[in-house]
């Protein structure tokens, strides 16, 4: 007679995720993995006297979804308490951000900092009425006399300060800032109070940094929130020196040393997966072994279903929406973005990437690079491909992430190495309105060639970048099959749309990919982890714009329910 299991749930629909993209009935879970998959009198038969059975009443279950690049601590810093919540549609307008300043303040004791992080000018009333208009420090001023604000815009790629904050940084109008970014002025050469990239760095440096215990809260909220949307496994895609100016420092090494402390103490409650970040955006590649040696045994002794370093981070331009992406084109407007790593030429950057890729390739690191326009994105491409042929490895699973405007030839050499690509339909969402007038309709179309990097052949996988965006699979599942924009629901580049079994794969088994962990999570398989996803309706028959606003009922983690909204 069988065994019987811990767990059943039946008279459902179960997506396995499996090589066929098979559906079944029901799942039986044993000893934290997966028993059995098939019909509803299979997995019965599997009932005991001690087992707990659960009636999926016509819900889909599917594997744990793994949001392959979610920078969850500083997800859950940015989030009340912790911060103010100025993003779209806690707020609307800079009048709307001006009144959560003015009660933050008249609560705090005058001197400290007010942190606040979203904000968008695509949904500003004052910017959309008025083109060209951006944030301002005098539109904080007013409100916050005593105290200085710092927000941080939804990309994380830029701040928007007050005067106070200004003064606290030492920025003027003549202050240089770091290589790579900007700090914006007016007509009289005075800071705006807007700095982009690499010139955040100035403000950050005098911010006060968490401690431990804001570290640990801000984990465990945001695993907290991963298991409430599904979630059992995500990457970290960035901790360390490179990281203590990211987020009110919660991206440095501090953090990384507070995940193995909670996995040590057997209370991380999700499967992590780290890009080490040994470099400041900017920062020269001669630095990297000494910072490298420092970190790569912080997580040696963890368990590593729960917490493994898997490789290096490297911040190579900026984003579109603020023209840092380094495009073969001019945007609209003028300007081409550039690599934002160290040296003074294009020539000195790119040589410079050659050496961080090379490095780190030899040492045996997978590689996750930020890059955005299609010109950076064909030099990444082109270093990783420098790299292998210096020091042939058989599988090294580097990827680009976000991969904005990545080129067919990029796409084609990507495929041709079983290298990756790591996208962010919650973004598209979010920017599609605003890309034509910085790049142009047809190039905004293109942005983020899901189909195209599919049919190439490339394991594309889906994430949310949270706190860019929420960490909500859903709508980025919706988003790849529609292609349409969230504010005004208009077609945003039809022609990459993607099938529902592609998007749920970027969120499932080609992310257990990119985690070298095909073999034992990403699909409900026998022996696999039971780390199950359960949604509030018939995933497989239903519309995209259903999809969007499925409620998930239930979150399974290594066989334990760990969320229970039915």
């Amino acid at each position: 007679m069988p065994q019987a299991a811990d767990l059943v749930l039946v008279n459902g629909t179960v997506l396995t995720v499996d090589a066929a993209f098979r559906a079944t009935r029901a799942v039986a879970v044993r000893d934290g993995l997966i028993a059995a998959t098939g019909s509803d009198s299979e997995i019965r038969a599997l009932i005991g006297p001690g087992t707990e059975v659960i009636d999926l009443e016509g819900r889909t279950a599917l594997p744990g979804i793994n949001d392959s690049h979610l920078h969850a601590a500083a997800f859950g810093a940015t989030r009340p308490p912790l911060a103010l919540d100025v993003a779209s549609p806690a707020v609307s307008s800079i009048a709307d951000i001006r009144e959560a300043v003015r009660r933050k303040a008249a609560e705090s004791p005058p001197g400290d900092w007010i942190f606040g992080n979203g904000w968008d000018v695509g949904y500003l009333k004052e910017c959309l009425a008025e083109p060209g208009r951006t944030p301002r420090r005098q539109d904080l001023d007013e409100v916050s006399r005593d105290h200085p604000v710092l927000l941080y815009e939804f990309s994380g790629h830029t701040s928007w300060l007050n005067s106070r904050a200004l003064e606290a940084a030492g920025i003027t109008g003549a202050t240089e800032p770091p290589p790579g970014g900007i700090i914006e002025t007016d007509a009289d050469g005075r800071p705006t109070g807007i700095l982009r990239e690499g010139a955040q760095d100035l403000v950050n440096a005098v911010v006060p940094l968490m401690d431990d215990a804001a570290r640990e809260s801000a984990i465990r909220a945001a695993i907290a929130v991963c298991h409430a949307e599904g979630i059992t496994s995500f990457t970290e895609p960035g901790l360390g020196p490179g990281g203590t100016s990211l987020f009110l420092g919660v991206a440095d090494t501090g953090t990384l040393k507070m995940y193995a402390r909670l996995e040590a103490a057997g209370e991380l409650r999700a499967r992590v997966n780290v890009l080490l970040l040994p470099l400041e955006m900017g920062g020269a590649a001669r630095h990297l072994h000494e910072r490298m040696h420092r970190l790569e045994e912080i997580c040696a002794e963890a368990d590593p279903r729960r917490l493994r370093v898997l490789g290096v981070k490297l911040f190579a331009d900026g984003i579109p929406p603020s023209r840092t992406a380094w495009m073969h084109e001019e945007y609209v407007g003028g300007g081409y973005g550039s690599l934002c790593l160290h040296g003074h030429t294009h020539t000195q950057r790119v040589e410079e990437l050659d050496a961080i890729v090379r490095y780190a390739h030899r040492a045996g690191h997978q590689l996750g690079v930020h890059i955005t326009g299609d010109h950076g994105i064909d030099a990444v491409v082109d270093a990783f491909e420098a790299a292998q042929t210096d020091a042939p490895r058989p599988d090294a699973r580097h990827y680009v992430i976000h991969g904005d405007f990545a080129s067919p030839r990029s796409l084609a050499t990507l495929a041709r190495h079983g290298w990756g690509i790591n996208m962010n339909p919650g973004v598209k969402d979010a920017i599609a309105d605003l890309m034509d007038g910085i790049v142009g309709p047809e190039r905004s179309a293109y942005q983020w060639p899901v189909r195209s990097a599919s049919e190439a052949g490339i394991p594309v996988t889906a994430s949310s970048d949270a706190p860019i965006t929420y960490p909500d699979w859903r709508r980025g599942v919706a988003s790849m099959m529609l292609r349409e924009s969230k504010a005004s629901g208009r077609p945003s580049g039809p022609e990459q749309c993607v099938d529902l079994e592609t998007a749920i794969r970027a969120y499932t088994s080609n992310a257990a990919w990119q985690d070298f962990a095909e073999s034992w999570k990403g699909s409900l398989e026998r022996g696999k982890v039971a780390d199950i996803c359960v949604v509030d309706g018939d995933l497989a028959h239903a519309d995209p714009h259903e999809i969007a606003t499925m409620p998930v009922a239930m979150t399974v983690f290594d066989g334990e329910i760990v969320h229970d909204a039915r």
